[in-house]
């Protein structure tokens, strides 16, 4: 088995996690993933000004929902000014959370020209600014860490910057840090640079370091801690859809097979229960919710387009449990969410 992941005193007992997604990584989500084999899971991340002025009012109470089953969770934080991301962080504690992550790599368009995200990697006092407050305004029993890619571009200057603000974030203490692979200028296109983590790894020593970045299968999150050395990896895109993932990563982990991809009537139980829970957080109008999630489990169905077209249609409860007893009605064989699933899309903007 892997080690454990250290985030100073908290310990998570696999080092495969699931990462914040904006839009997508919620109360329901996160739930399922640690009832499939995830033992921590970040929230979406979100504004440090929306959460200055949020109140738990219906429409918004989602944001901050967590419950015991849902711990250890981490609140993701995004924001411009120092001063404003620690009042952030401060509801954040308030709420429950058991770590405050940093986003320092969101390379969405709007996140950047608003200073915000991976702007931040362009200005290392700034950058070490937010750090420190953030950690001097955080309890000490609470773990503080940052999300970051490997720079704004490949120039020599933007590397100068990154190994700064990485060098700065743990001499401010922080407890780990998560490194994308890919730049900022990339955003989700083109390869993620498993020999940068592999470097990063090597220049913080016995730090703690997560590895992001192309982790769409099992082996893709074994792989990356074996080659590059990390202490763990946080996936994205590859858990929408298929919490399964987490599971399966550790069976690899202890050695044996690749488990097979779950059948049917597994996945029809674990998408009713998905509903359920969105339902019980949102309220009725959950489908538009569901939907695209609906659109990603279609993957591990043997007829995806088919059940994908279904779910595409999807307003309400009757809507979703009319596609299970259509597609998932026999206990065939499921199969592996194949390259289409994780075409790229936007997880970082935040509410």
């Amino acid at each position: 088995m892997l080690s454990p992941l250290k985030l100073d005193n908290l310990h998570v007992a696999f080092p495969v996690v699931q990462a914040a997604l904006s839009g997508y990584s919620d109360w329901p989500m996160r739930v399922i993933a640690r009832r499939l084999g995830a033992e921590y899971a970040l929230c979406e991340v979100m504004l440090d000004e929306f959460l200055v002025a949020v109140r738990q009012r219906k429409k918004t109470r989602h944001f901050l929902h967590i419950s015991d089953e849902d711990r250890p969770v981490g609140g993701q934080l995004m924001g411009a000014e120092p001063e404003q991301f620690t009042a952030g962080a401060l509801r954040l504690v308030e709420a429950g959370f058991d770590v405050i992550d940093i986003n320092f790599g969101c390379p969405v368009k709007k996140v950047l020209g608003r200073c915000r995200g991976g702007y931040h990697l362009s200005q290392p006092d700034v950058a070490l600014e937010i750090v420190r407050r953030t950690r001097e305004a955080t309890p000490p029993h609470l773990p503080v860490t940052v999300k970051m890619r490997r720079g704004l571009d490949d120039s020599a200057e933007s590397r100068d910057k990154f190994f700064t603000i990485l060098d700065g974030a743990f001499a401010a203490g922080v407890a780990a840090v998560t490194v994308h692979g890919r730049t900022v200028e990339q955003r989700y296109n083109g390869p993620s640079r498993w020999s940068f983590l592999r470097e990063v790894k090597a220049h913080v020593g016995s730090r703690t370091i997560l590895g992001s970045g192309d982790l769409f299968t099992p082996q893709d999150c074994i792989d990356m801690i074996a080659q590059t050395g990390v202490n763990g990896v946080t996936v994205a895109r590859g858990a929408i859809g298929n919490p399964w993932i987490f599971a399966q990563a550790k069976a690899l982990a202890r050695g044996e097979p690749l488990p097979l991809p779950p059948r049917l009537w597994e996945q029809r139980e674990v998408l009713r229960e998905h509903f359920r829970l969105a339902e019980e957080l949102y309220g009725e109008r959950c489908g538009p919710q569901m939907r695209k999630f609906g659109i990603k489990y279609s993957f591990l169905h043997p007829k995806a387009n088919e059940v994908r077209r279904a779910m595409i249609g999807v307003r309400c409860r009757a809507d979703w449990e009319a596609v299970l007893s259509q597609h998932y009605a026999e206990d065939l064989p499921g199969q592996y969410a194949g390259p289409e699933a994780h075409r790229s899309q936007n997880t970082c903007e935040a509410a």
